[in-house]
């Protein structure tokens, strides 16, 4: 079986970072290393997870500092760059892994010897209706989440990269000084231009935070835009459909329902995170041997 590391970019993430890191350690099979890069977080970030290291010295997470340059895209290189396992795999600091994660992650590679990325659908954690909202993101992702002749887009919140094939790309990927474009499209482009193989898996799954959500539409257009932004600064991709349209779609739901249901969740005194992770462990549990 490949080993697989997680790569954890972080920036003032005090709120999310112990449940993101419960999730990545419990796992079905255990992650051979847990990278948090801290980028010069100004919050309790670090201290809660050196705390974490010491609460959990049996699990594999390591604390490294990227502190030469602000910015996501110096922050995951740091940390892709620093990984030692066969298969990387990159996720944001409030994600919410599910419990077979990693061993879906390194059998989408293991049983594929050309698969050099992969990615998989997501649910927002701390919104209803998670099932519902599975289903909704996997169809724009099977569907429109492309390019060139259907190829696969990986996902930055959910996503995995052969350690050889980062290698390949790591001096070529886009630096993105003026903050414009979509980091993981950007990483997607590059390894289609070496003619690699990009994957999507239904069983890669994780929770993310819908709280991009709770943004003016300014700032939410302004985060659309990027996809534009992306495949302009790599002319030779193409898309037939933009996934942006469906999210367009979503957000003055979402934008309304999100500060109502934190509201709910607070009033019950419910982690959405920890909830989800419990959900997922009785689904396993109770679903047919693979």
């Amino acid at each position: 079986m490949l080993n697989v590391s997680i790569i954890i970019p972080a920036w003032n993430e005090a709120e999310r970072i112990t449940d993101c890191l419960s999730n990545a350690v419990r796992q079905t099979v255990m992650p051979h290393e847990v990278l948090v890069v801290d980028n010069r977080s100004t919050d309790s970030t670090c201290a809660i997870v050196e705390r974490f290291m010491a609460e959990r010295p049996e699990a594999p997470v390591r604390l490294l500092h990227q502190d030469e340059e602000q910015g996501l895209i110096p922050t995951r290189n740091f940390g892709l760059n620093a990984a030692t396992g066969d298969v990387l795999g990159r996720v944001d600091a409030d994600c919410m892994l599910k419990p077979d994660w990693v061993e879906v992650v390194s059998g989408v590679f293991g049983e594929d010897p050309e698969a050099m990325g992969a990615t998989g659908p997501v649910t927002y954690y701390d919104m209803p209706a998670r099932r519902m909202s599975l289903m909704g993101d996997d169809h724009v992702r099977r569907r429109t989440y492309r390019a060139d002749d259907g190829r696969v887009l990986l996902f930055g919140s959910n996503m995995a990269l052969r350690a050889s094939a980062w290698r390949t790309v790591a001096g070529e990927v886009c630096r993105d000084s003026e903050d414009v474009m979509h980091e993981d499209v950007d990483v997607s482009l590059h390894l289609l231009s070496h003619g690699m193989k990009t994957v999507y898996s239904q069983s890669m799954i994780c929770g993310i935070s819908a709280r991009r959500m709770d943004t003016s539409f300014k700032s939410f257009h302004a985060y659309m835009k990027r996809f534009r932004n992306t495949f302009e600064a790599h002319p030779e991709h193409w898309r037939k459909r933009k996934s942006e349209n469906t999210m367009y779609v979503m957000y003055p739901w979402l934008h309304a329902l999100y500060p109502v249901y934190q509201k709910l969740l607070e009033a019950r005194d419910i982690n959405p995170a920890e909830r989800m992770w419990w959900d997922e462990q009785i689904n396993l549990a109770t679903a047919p041997e693979r």
